[in-house]
């Protein structure tokens, strides 16, 4: 190897480059910074302030956090329905007063304060909801009016009440327990917030009303379309608000048992600022409750910290102010090009030499060579049918295929000229295999594994697998599932084909050629999904040896095949038994000889085996140039090779006119005929195979004679 291809080898597959891009896909990226703020501000306050940490000290600060969060949950469910309130401060002033006021005036009992709170910010929440919510005002305009209205109307009623409060000596137990006492170590403002929190955060992400707000916050158009009741949740969500700004109220009103001039003044900045440095969207429909809550102590750490330093408001302020900015021009910016960041960094190729290969080209005298035996297959649903990827007989003879629109559609014996739709499964149905009691498995793309039983009910099996510790690729998902064989005890062995990739996206997978395909398998016993092998490229088909101790499974970009050991002394390991064809590798059946047929989707060209050694030249090609100038694998043109257990080829089939299988996914054997499949193909192949066994089915090959 020359020494800059092996410097490109090393620069290329040493440096983890596609790190970047998997971390910036995951959705907790958006907590990592809020999260990194949090222990700063901690850090930074904690060392700077002697008895920061001070058990008393922490308990009174808490007191504050436990009332402060309850606002800002509030706030945030209104800002992921996308709007805002602003007038969370006046009506958290004026829940107090009608704390204090039912309390020590009134001489009412404390749940009775606690509801007056409440009712207060019920009141003030559904005017808020029915002027944003059904008149479709402006948020920000009509809530900075009931902000004003509010304070000047508990402005006005301290003045006047204030006195009467001041020199009442009502007392109560329970007021005083609420507002000073401790369970289990925690103030009652601190437990409400958690479980508030809870419930809040389950409600928002398990319940139809909390996927209702954040499809509302999402577009409020599409919400609308799907049959939303977008003016009630929105109505909804400045309720709840003000809900929790009355609650909060009522706990500061038992802290301090009284209410002045001060009271809430500024609080819709500390809460504003709070559930946008938290990381939820000022658009609305991206955030959560924990993002607010940790909005809510970075706020209420910094302020309360620069105010035991000396620091005077106007500091606090400006300190909010920049916080603030900083915030929002992140969210916006980052929001706006987040889409162009990913497509900079996340394609990251790796260098491979591929091996010499043996020619394909017709007469050439290689175990390989094509040549024009399948442009004579004749056409089943030609015209009718959209990427039968995958093919299976059934007992019956009937034939069996997925297509692109999510069906498996069932052609019926013995002319294959009638068809229906067998079920309608989703996704693109790719692998097909029936088990030992007819029900039809399948790989779908994107989606898992399914089960298709006789009567047409359709089950998912699998969708997810055992997540590995040391992988920051969500290798839980089956983003490619692809293709499978059942083995004898009724364990389902299948192959995922990226863990990078969703199944339409193969061409990315296929310039970046990085190891990520894995073989997998299904127990029915427990359900369990299990990862067997990874690192290969892009695993595709698989097929159990006739003697099912073992099973081939196709690498596709690396040209090989590999034979998984499942029992004897090689057992759990894999070996190469075919490398350097040159054809991508696709599905693998049994042959009634007791050979394999395997099919090349596509043959191997020099431009793309020499791309595969220039990674740098691959990444520049998918961020400068459209897609359609890229430079792909050919699959337009394949075949299909027949191979022995010690991965001799025996037989090669193609068609050199490119008229009726020019592209091969998958060919199954039966009755002395070859059935075959293409992904892009808008037909099923149907072939006579010279001299082969009339009677074998794959069916009774795997299951006996009771198939």
């Amino acid at each position: 190897m020359p020494s800059r291809e092996r410097l490109q080898a090393l620069r290329y597959n040493l440096i983890p480059d596609h790190l970047i891009g998997e971390i910036l896909t995951k959705r907790w990226t958006d907590n990592a910074i809020p999260f990194l703020v949090l222990v700063a501000v901690i850090a930074l306050f904690g060392t700077a302030i002697p008895g920061f940490f001070n058990p008393f000290s922490l308990q009174e600060s808490t007191r504050q956090l436990g009332e402060f969060a309850i606002v800002v949950i509030g706030l945030t469910v209104v800002m992921l329905g996308g709007g805002i309130d602003l007038s969370v401060g006046s009506i958290f002033a004026l829940a107090t007063f009608a704390s204090v006021g039912s309390f020590f005036i009134l001489g009412l009992p404390v749940w009775a304060a606690f509801l007056a709170a409440l009712a207060t910010g019920a009141v003030f929440g559904a005017i808020n909801g029915y002027l944003v919510g059904f008149l479709r005002l402006r948020a920000f305009l009509t809530t900075l009016v009931t902000f004003i209205i509010g304070r000047a109307v508990f402005d006005i009623l301290v003045v006047q009440f204030g006195a009467a409060i001041q020199m009442s000596f009502a007392s109560s137990e329970a007021w005083d327990f609420i507002g000073d006492g401790t369970f289990a170590g925690l103030s009652v403002p601190v437990i409400a917030a958690g479980l508030l929190a809870l419930v809040t955060h389950v409600t928002l992400t398990r319940a139809r009303i909390g996927w209702h707000i954040l499809a509302v916050g999402g577009s409020r158009r599409s919400a609308h379309n799907a049959g939303i009741k977008v003016r009630r949740t929105v109505f909804l969500t400045y309720v709840f608000s003000g809900l929790c700004s009355g609650a909060a109220g009522f706990l500061i009103a038992c802290r301090l048992s009284g209410a002045g001039p001060g009271t809430g003044a500024g609080l819709e900045i500390l809460a504003l600022t709070a559930a946008v440095v938290g990381g939820n969207a000022l658009g609305g429909g991206r955030g959560s409750v924990v993002k607010g809550l940790m909005g809510a102590v970075i706020v209420l750490v910094m302020t309360n910290g620069l105010i035991r330093m000396g620091y005077g408001t106007g500091t606090n302020q400006m300190v909010l102010g920049i916080m603030l900015a900083i915030a929002v021009t992140i969210d916006i910016r980052w929001l706006k090009n987040r889409h162009k960041v990913l497509n900079e960094v996340y394609v990251a190729p790796v260098y491979l030499k591929m091996g010499e290969t043996q020619s394909a080209e017709p007469h050439s005298g290689t175990p390989y060579a094509l040549n024009n035996r399948l442009a004579a297959a004749a056409p089943i649903g030609l015209g009718a049918l959209e990427g039968p990827e995958d093919v299976i007989l059934d007992a019956d003879d009937h034939l069996y295929c997925g297509t692109r629109h999510g069906e498996i559609v069932r052609f019926f014996a013995p002319d294959y000229t009638r068809s229906e739709v067998f079920a309608h499964v989703g996704g693109f149905p790719l692998g097909l295999a029936f088990d030992r009691d007819g029900n039809l498995i399948s790989c779908v793309g994107a989606m898992g594994l399914y089960k298709i039983a006789p009567d047409r009910t359709v089950t998912r099996l699998s969708a997810e697998t055992r997540r590995s510790l040391t992988s920051v690729q969500d290798d839980a998902r089956l983003r490619d599932p692809n293709d499978l064989d059942i083995a004898p005890d009724g364990r389902i062995y299948f192959t995922d084909s990226t863990k990078r990739y969703d199944a339409h996206d193969w061409t990315l997978d296929s310039i970046e050629n990085r190891g990520t395909g894995r073989l997998l398998v299904y127990d029915p016993r427990d359900g369990s999904t299990k990862t067997l092998l990874d690192g290969y490229r892009y695993t595709n088909g698989v097929c159990m040896a006739h003697d099912g101790k073992s099973l081939y499974f196709a690498e596709s970009w690396a040209c090989r095949i590999h034979r998984y050991w499942l029992e004897g002394p090689k057992a759990g390991t894999a070996e190469c038994v075919i490398k350097d064809m040159p054809g991508y590798t696709d599905n693998i059946n049994r042959a009634s000889d007791g050979t394999y047929w395997m099919a090349w989707l596509g043959m191997r060209t020099p431009s793309f085996d020499l791309s595969l050694r220039h990674p740098a030249m691959r990444k520049r090609m998918t961020r400068r140039l459209p897609q359609d100038d890229w430079l792909f694998p050919n699959i337009n043109t394949g075949g299909i090779v027949k191979f022995d257990d010690s991965g001799r080829i025996l037989q090669t089939f193609g068609d050199l006119t490119g008229e009726n299988h020019p592209m091969v996914t998958s060919m199954r054997e039966h009755k002395g005929e070859l059935f075959i499949g293409g992904i892009l193909n808008n037909r099923i192949g149907r072939y006579r195979i010279e001299g082969a066994a009339p009677e074998w089915t794959g069916m009774r090959a795997y299951w006996g004679s009771r198939a």
